[in-house]
């Protein structure tokens, strides 16, 4: 990494605020043609002046470009954006946040290696482990989140990676990231956190000694809806092997994407100060609503991890759950009755989301299925923008009094085990 004249990183000077990091980590002062922004390389191929120079590349692996599956300026700059953030010394980027953990683990792991999870981690990433890399004979363990004397107890010589999301999507479950690295160093197993919901404005798992942090970067890192990508951040050393195979597997980002990328990351901690304003007061109100049932929000007293949250998070983000007083039915009728948020998947951006995880995200399990991972009919998922506080209030308020009366028998229930 080339020095830069503003102390941005870690280890290059004095401790700069999460808003100036956003903006200014990675770049270089000044830029070719004195341009403010760093350039779009939309080149798949750097050419040599000559013989000599390919000799010195390849003899004595100079610092420059060769193919555009190997490294790109543009990505360059938005990894080193991406590292000193999350106060780490590497950031290798991808195409997707899936492309960033497939690629991650093909690199660690082996046959007879065994892998352990919390099991509110993203489904897709613990289906790829226990479905595609048991047919290499890699072996998963799936432990209930925050239960970590099981956690360890699933821990074997044969393990070689632990992994945790936090908070985890969509019951927001907030693990005790310390108690996390601490079984990690202790067993000197890789520990991984995905903390694509925290992002580093919320919480920096490398601070507190996880080996490892992976973002999907699609979703709050971007912010605006409007591209793909995947991270993963920690030390040079155990990032190298990585590196080595994203350019064998090639789950690159384009130069456009690493743009968009570096873009959307100068207003990180300005957008995540209100994706975290209008999470906290949505959360509030719902919890009060006579036709909510429940609220998941680490923000909220009742939420079961919320002393957890309250000494390791600076925020809870913009994502919330909650289930309506009522069936399928009555949350559908929500979901269409809302004006500001549109209905779909992701999360992060700056306009509001909402869906239905019953048909949305898990329309393709069974009943059983839905309930063994704590999926009800009622249950909805908001992922608030950065839409103004009053008018996200005014318009839930709006749609929830369009819904029936609950029966004069129900009472909201207290928070359950996962909240």
């Amino acid at each position: 990494m080339e020095p830069r004249d503003l102390p941005v990183g870690p280890s290059d000077g004095p401790s700069l605020g999460p808003s100036t990091r956003s903006v200014h980590a990675g770049e270089d002062r000044q830029k070719p043609h004195h341009a403010i922004t760093d350039a779009i390389y939309l080149s798949s191929t750097f050419t040599f002046a000559n013989n000599d120079e390919v000799i010195d590349f390849v003899t004595s692996n100079a610092s420059r470009h060769e193919y555009g599956r190997y490294s790109n300026p543009s990505e360059q700059v938005v990894e080193q954006k991406l590292a000193e953030i999350e106060g780490g010394e590497s950031a290798v980027l991808f195409a997707s946040g899936m492309s960033a953990l497939t690629t991650l683990m093909l690199a660690k792991l082996q046959a007879g290696d065994e892998v352990v999870f919390f099991d509110e981690c993203y489904h897709r990433s613990r289906e790829f482990c226990a479905k595609h890399l048991a047919k290499f004979g890699v072996v998963t363990h799936q432990v209930k989140t925050g239960d970590f004397d099981a956690f360890e107890k699933a821990i074997s010589p044969k393990t070689k990676m632990l992994i945790a999301e936090c908070p985890t999507n969509p019951h927001l479950s907030v693990i005790d990231i310390d108690r996390f690295a601490a079984i990690g160093r202790r067993h000197k197993v890789t520990t991984l956190i995905d903390a694509t919901l925290a992002t580093p404005f919320n919480l920096r798992p490398l601070e507190h000694g996880v080996d490892l942090v992976m973002h999907s970067a699609t979703k709050y890192l971007g912010g605006h809806n409007d591209l793909l990508a995947g991270v993963v951040i920690g030390s040079a050393k155990v990032l190298e092997d990585v590196r080595y195979l994203r350019g064998i597997v090639g789950g690159i980002n384009s130069p456009h994407a690493c743009y968009l990328l570096q873009r959307g990351l100068k207003t990180l901690a300005l957008r995540m100060q209100q994706h975290n304003k209008n999470g906290q007061a949505l959360a509030e109100f719902l919890a009060k609503h006579s036709k909510v049932d429940r609220v998941w929000y680490p923000g909220l007293p009742s939420h079961r991890d919320f002393e957890t949250a309250r000494t390791q998070m600076a925020g809870n983000g913009g994502l919330l759950t909650f289930t309506v007083k009522g069936d399928a039915r009555t949350a559908s009728q929500l979901v269409s009755g809302v004006r500001i948020p549109k209905i779909g998947p992701s999360l992060g951006g700056v306009e509001s989301l909402i869906e239905q995880p019953l048909y949305m995200s898990y329309f393709s399990m069974t009943a059983e299925q839905r309930a063994n991972v704590g999926i009800e009919d009622s249950m909805i998922r908001v992922a608030l923008g950065i839409e103004d506080t009053d008018d996200l209030l005014a318009d839930f308020e709006q749609a929830l009094a369009s819904l029936p009366e609950p029966a004069h028998a129900e009472t909201s229930r207290s928070a359950s085990t996962r909240s």
